[in-house]
C-alpha cells in the first residue's frame, strides 16, 4: 500500500462561525492563524480533500520583483487535476508532519518549486478563503509576500510548472485563466486600474 500524505488543517467551526468570506482578509489574520494552529491536526489528504467541514492550511507566497509578480502555469503533470493548465501567482502547498510549522512548509515548497539562490523574507498579507469551488472549500490560504529585489528566480519543477516575472498587463491578461485563489489574490495585491 502506498504512503498516504498527511496534511495539516483545522475544523472550520473552530475558525469562524457561520459562512466564511471570499477573498483575502488582512484584519485579524494573525489571531486566526494562531487559533487554527491551536486546534490543527494532520489527516490523510484524500479524506481531507472531500471534507468541507475541515480546512487544510496552505502557506501561499506571492513573489514580487518590484512591480512585477512571479506568474506560473501548472502543467498536466501536477497531482491535482482541478488545477491543470491554470495560471497561479502563489508558491506553496500543504503542511506535512515533517515540517516544523507553516513557515517551514512554505520554505520547503519554495525550494521544491523554485530555483533561487536566496530564501524569501516574507511578510503575512492575510488569509485567503473561497468556498465557492471544490478546491477552495477545503483549503484556507495563509498568504505571504516577498520581494526578489532583482535576484534571478526560475522554476525547479519544470515538468509541473513554467513561469517568469510578469508585469501588470500580462498578469491581468492571464486573470481569466488563473486558478480562483490567484484571481482573488491578484485583485487584492494588484488591483486593476481604470
Amino acid at each position: 500500500m502506498p504512503d498516504v500524505e498527511l496534511v495539516l488543517g483545522a475544523p472550520r467551526g473552530a475558525l469562524w462561525h457561520g459562512t466564511g468570506w471570499r477573498g483575502v482578509r488582512a484584519d485579524g489574520a494573525e489571531a486566526l492563524v494562531s487559533r487554527a494552529l491551536a486546534v490543527a491536526t494532520f489527516r490523510p489528504r484524500p479524506e481531507a480533500e472531500r471534507d468541507a467541514s475541515w480546512k487544510q492550511l496552505i502557506p501561499y507566497l506571492v513573489l514580487r520583483d518590484g512591480a512585477r509578480l512571479f506568474l506560473m502555469r501548472r502543467t498536466r503533470a501536477g497531482a491535482d487535476e482541478r488545477l491543470h493548465e491554470r495560471f497561479t501567482i502563489g508558491v506553496g502547498g500543504h503542511v506535512n508532519p515533517g515540517d516544523d510549522g507553516i513557515g517551514a512548509a512554505l520554505l520547503r515548497e519554495w525550494h521544491e518549486e523554485l530555483d533561487a539562490a536566496f530564501d524569501p523574507q516574507v511578510r503575512l498579507v492575510g488569509l485567503l478563503n473561497d468556498d465557492s469551488d471544490p478546491v477552495g472549500s477545503v483549503h484556507l490560504g495563509v498568504v505571504y509576500e516577498a520581494d526578489a529585489r532583482g535576484r534571478p528566480v526560475a522554476i525547479r519543477e519544470t515538468a509541473k510548472l513554467s513561469g517568469a516575472f510578469a508585469d501588470a498587463d500580462a498578469l491581468w491578461a492571464a486573470h481569466g485563466r488563473m486558478e480562483t485563489w490567484s484571481q482573488l489574490l491578484l485583485e487584492h495585491v494588484l488591483p486593476r486600474r481604470g
